[in-house]
């Protein structure tokens, strides 16, 4: 990331549109340099090397089921009224290199009319190109299978390479596996662990601290006092940095003092990014407005965004701070807006956008000082369509209409109204929504 830009706080300035603010402040993000961990904690992570296959996998040709490796010739006659019948010479279980061969077989292969009797993932022995399952030979009918039997009759023809995985049938060896870039899920740490990787180079998750802000806020944990508000919004942030990818750090409380917000700045060093709720308005006491036009390299400006106008961004010791609004809502909107782009960007991700879809508004909405309005709703499939439906209080302060909706209608800024009826662009906060949609 870069911070060597010197911005010039200017808080006359005409609004910035939501695209605007954020490219500027994507300018200044860039993936953290790459770090090696290990596998398991690389998960959701984004790789920062190319990984090519050291050996083949499987790094031999095996049996797929438990059966009888055979030579599929043997067995092309075969049916329930004529069943072929091979000599067994050998067991093949798996883990070993070669087959227990039976006393006195001379040849350590697969003759004509021969077969061994073999496990799931067990070397397949010379001779053989194809593996018969137990239950189409008369071993099915044993209710206790013998496995020193001489013979064993097959009741189905089986063709070559059938019931058999090839050496290198998943990655052969030398070739590239997973590219710089990839976003780690479940089965990419298998084919990692099954090529021999404990470790691997990805961008690290960023630390980010969050700061809660205002002499009326308080902790979760204290009884309240008249005039005082518990902290909820370093909670909220805190979660969502956690959805992103990142880890969050939580830097407390910072009162409306200067030498308060000082030191708790000071302890956000060593952060990537430090989150801010509060204190950049318009008001007598919003001194982190002030703060950061002070003390730091900062540009401060407004957002044509509702809600959540008031914002600013910046530097402080060479540290990015987004400062966010203090009404938990707005604070909410504005991190999905500018903060998880920048997180994503840390962490090397390329999908920087949110998931989107269409909807159809159900109600209609006002759109007042032509900002763009992302109000809180829930969208809901009707047959073929997509409908999206305001939750009932839309206060900038008004939590629980996130826990209401499941998502974020988009009214762009250049609409004065939306009227019931309109398609319109649906931001969804939450992924699993969407697999909700699809079903």
């Amino acid at each position: 990331m870069s911070s060597n830009a010197r911005f010039s706080p200017s808080p006359d300035r005409p609004l910035l549109d939501v695209d605007e603010a954020r490219e500027r402040i994507l300018a200044h993000f860039s993936p953290l340099s790459p770090r090696r961990l290990p596998l398991l904690e690389a998960l959701g992570l984004v790789l920062a090397e190319p990984i090519r296959a050291r050996e083949s996998v499987p790094p031999f040709t095996n049996a797929a089921m438990d059966g009888y490796a055979v030579r599929a010739a043997d067995t092309s006659q075969a049916s329930h009224a004529h069943p072929a019948t091979l000599r067994v010479i050998g067991e093949a279980p798996a883990g070993g290199a070669t087959p227990r061969w039976r006393e006195g077989v001379i040849h350590p292969c697969l003759q004509p009319g021969t077969a061994v009797r073999i496990m799931t993932g067990a070397v397949l022995p010379p001779g053989a190109d194809a593996v018969v399952r137990f239950e189409e030979t008369d071993e099915a009918f044993e209710a206790t299978p013998d496995r020193g039997r001489d013979v064993v009759r097959v009741f189905r023809p089986v063709r070559p390479g059938e019931n058999v995985r090839p050496a290198g049938e998943d990655i052969p060896a030398g070739s590239l596996v997973l590219s710089p870039g990839t976003v780690l899920g479940p089965a990419h740490l298998g084919i990692l662990a099954a090529l021999g990787y404990t470790w691997v180079l990805v961008h690290p998750r960023p630390e980010v601290a969050i700061l809660a802000t205002g002499d009326e806020v308080v902790p979760p944990d204290r009884p309240l006092e008249p005039g005082r508000i518990r902290n909820s919004n370093s909670y909220v942030l805190a979660a969502l940095v956690t959805q992103v990818g990142g880890i969050p750090r939580l830097i407390g409380i910072a009162s409306d003092q200067d030498t308060d917000l000082e030191g708790r700045f000071r302890a956000a060093r060593g952060a990537d990014l430090v989150l801010t709720s509060g204190g950049v308005s318009q008001g007598d006491y919003d001194r982190v407005k002030e703060f950061l036009r002070t003390r730091g390299r900062f540009e401060i400006w407004q957002v044509r965004i509702k809600p959540g106008k008031p914002m600013a961004f910046g530097f402080i010791d060479d540290v990015p701070v987004l400062a966010l609004p203090g009404n938990p809502v707005a604070s909410v909107v504005a991190f999905l807006q500018f903060a998880r782009p920048a997180i994503l960007r840390l962490l090397g991700r390329a999908d920087l956008a949110p998931i989107r879809v269409r909807a159809v508004l159900t109600q209609h909405v006002d759109n007042s000082g032509r900002r763009r309005h992302f109000v809180r709703a829930r969208v809901e499939r009707r047959g073929d369509r997509l409908f999206v439906t305001p939750v009932p209080n839309q206060g900038a302060g008004v939590l629980s209409g996130l826990v209401s909706g499941n998502c974020l209608a988009v009214i762009p800024e250049d609409w004065p109204e939306a009227p019931a009826g309109s398609e319109i662009e649906v931001e969804l906060y939450d992924p699993n929504v969407l697999q909700e949609l699809l079903a």
